[in-house]
């Protein structure tokens, strides 16, 4: 189904559908996301429960954490505005025998669909990508049943971030592809915290991931001045919670 919206540049969809093809090369443009992943599903397995949870993937790209998330035991439903993205998704996903419900649909429109649906929601590296994050996280919170929690990890606006997600990462190590990413799209914690908080769900963790290109590795830290994950809830209703 497609249903794109107005939430989208045109020009990022064209940028990440042409990796399409090697999004599941571990050692090609995508590298660094196949070294966040386990980071990544380990942080979200740690804090819901997965086995046989409704989960939702916003921005899924090629499926990489959608696959894990199925792996883990959850009932998965992915999202992506690229069809070359989708597409690869679904094929990998075919000849790995892993069932995910792929779908070329915006947030926006699943959740005037289907709101309340979901146990748990991630979000990676997608917010900083779209002109109007807070529509996402709005979109998410609907999507939520009550109890509900939401997972989002994107790039702090920092010079930190800067010299190594751009300078470093993309102009001189080459490990992303140049104009993979806008500074000026990057989020600090504290707004993506305030938007959190705009969507009616409340904040419970953060933690910042840190990626060593030199062992093809990641790991959490208590630092989140370049890249962090945020950890959301969605209340009970008060009918729920007596």
């Amino acid at each position: 189904m497609t249903n794109h919206g107005s939430n989208v540049r045109q020009s990022e969809l064209d940028k990440f559908g042409a990796l399409a093809s090697r999004w599941w090369d571990a050692n090609g443009p995508q590298r660094a996301l196949h070294a966040l992943n386990p980071v990544r599903l380990a942080y979200v397995a740690e804090r819901a429960t997965l086995a046989g949870a409704r989960v939702l993937d916003v921005g899924c790209g090629g499926g990489l954490l959608s696959e894990a998330l199925a792996q883990a035991g959850a009932n998965v439903t992915a999202l992506d505005l690229a069809p070359e993205l989708i597409q690869v998704a679904k094929l990998h996903g075919l000849e790995a025998g892993i069932k995910v419900d792929y779908r070329e649909q915006s947030v926006e429109a699943l959740a005037a669909e289907q709101p309340g649906t979901f146990d748990v929601i991630t979000c990676m590296e997608m917010l900083e990508h779209v002109p109007d994050p807070q529509s996402i996280l709005d979109a998410c919170a609907t999507l939520l049943r009550p109890g509900g929690q939401l997972f989002a990890s994107t790039l702090n606006r920092t010079p930190a971030a800067f010299g190594l997600a751009i300078v470093g990462a993309e102009y001189i190590a080459g490990l992303l592809p140049k104009g993979t990413h806008q500074y000026r799209d990057f989020i600090r914690p504290s707004e993506l915290a305030r938007g959190m908080r705009s969507a009616g769900l409340d904040v419970r963790d953060i933690r910042g991931i840190f990626y060593e290109p030199w062992r093809h590795a990641a790991r959490l830290t208590s630092r989140t001045d370049v890249n962090y994950l945020m950890q959301a809830g969605k209340p009970l209703a008060s009918t729920e919670a007596r």
